[in-house]
């Protein structure tokens, strides 16, 4: 088993060396350098001052400062800072005279004197080091606390997302359950065999429904495997008042687009548009694709609704989807042309 040394550690370890290092160096230039004293220094320096800084890790940790707001921080930085200065002061006094005791001969000077003489120097470096290494101490834990955050705010932006994906498809499966179930009654009375048919095809569009709850989004082979078994189970209620084409190309089958996206387009077509017409008409599916955007369009016959108030939860919540999934660089058009046709448009981004 490899030990491991936590990159706090790491940091302070590699910190005071480095600062001692620079303290044994500059001393050794000096006259009267004494090896031993210089080691004792070095090995005292990163001791004491890794000692102090680690009680106010732990005092810092223990009174949560890691998740105080910015404000507060600063407010407490500034009070325990002279505390700390005053800390590091302390130590490096006593350190550096009990050194001197054992290795200079001779010294006569009294600590009072002593401490006259060199607390001004000492209490500012503590100041400038303690006033390092507590804002490189808080600034490392203020970023892992906002970095947190984010993962933890975009965890629950995604788990709201699929509640709401969730929750528009919750809409959707009993509207789109209650047409099928109303077209099989229809057919009942008239013609059994199609009756039995249209039962075939809505197990399999239920079957395909469930499936898809399990992902927000489908293959375009499987959203056209669903909306033409929707189209057959309407045009056996609709008969040759309702045709249907559909052209796309077999390199996009394995694209992408949100679940029920087709059906419910073609459902807005029949709902809105085929089924007021006393002679039907023709509903038209194109799905295709350039560089950036995947197309789906569906033509039908009919006029649109104007009243926001009267359009279906179909169409409503297939924009929000869009929304939701694709951030809004995905659109949705609803329009007339001159030849007298509705189009309903899909544009999906293909990255």
């Amino acid at each position: 088993m490899k030990s491991s040394i936590s990159f706090y550690w790491k940091c302070q370890l590699i910190g005071w060396s480095a600062a001692s290092m620079y303290w044994f160096v500059q001393g050794s230039a000096g006259g009267g350098f004494s090896w031993s004293a210089g080691l004792l220094h070095f090995l005292a320096d990163i001791i004491l001052y890794i000692l102090i800084t680690h009680l106010y890790r732990a005092f810092a940790r223990n009174n949560n400062w890691q998740n105080s707001t910015l404000n507060l921080l600063i407010k407490r930085f500034m009070l325990a800072l002279p505390i700390m200065a005053i800390a590091y002061t302390g130590v490096t006094v006593i350190k550096i005279y009990l050194i001197r005791l054992i290795f200079v001969q001779g010294t006569t000077i009294e600590i009072l004197e002593f401490i006259r003489q060199n607390l001004p120097g000492i209490l500012m470096a503590g100041f400038r080091l303690m006033a390092i290494w507590m804002l490189a101490y808080h600034l490392y834990q203020y970023s892992r606390r906002e970095l947190r955050l984010v993962k933890e705010n975009a965890a629950l932006q995604l788990g709201y997302r699929e509640a709401q994906l969730e929750k528009l498809s919750a809409q959707l499966n009993p509207h789109f359950l209650f047409n099928s179930l109303n077209t099989i009654k229809s057919l009942i009375s008239t013609d059994t065999k199609l009756a039995k048919r249209g039962i075939d095809l809505l197990s399999e569009l239920l079957r395909s429904s469930l499936y898809r709850q399990v992902s927000p989004i489908n293959s375009v082979a499987k959203e056209l495997d669903l909306a033409k078994d929707y189209l057959e189970l309407e045009k056996m209620r609709m008969e040759e008042r309702l045709t249907f084409s559909l052209k796309t190309e077999q390199s996009l089958d394995n694209l992408t687009i949100p679940g029920l996206s087709v059906q419910t387009l073609v459902e807005n077509a029949i709902k809105h548009g085929v089924s007021k017409l006393e002679d039907g008409g023709h509903i038209a599916i194109t799905i295709s694709c350039d560089t950036c955007f995947l197309e789906i369009i569906v033509s039908n016959p009919g006029v649109i609704n104007e009243d926001l108030n009267r359009t279906g939860i179909g169409l409503k919540n297939l924009k929000e989807r869009l929304q939701l999934t694709y951030h809004g660089r995905a659109s949705f058009e609803l329009f007339k042309k001159e030849d007298e046709l509705v189009y309903s448009v899909i544009r999906i981004p293909l990255s």
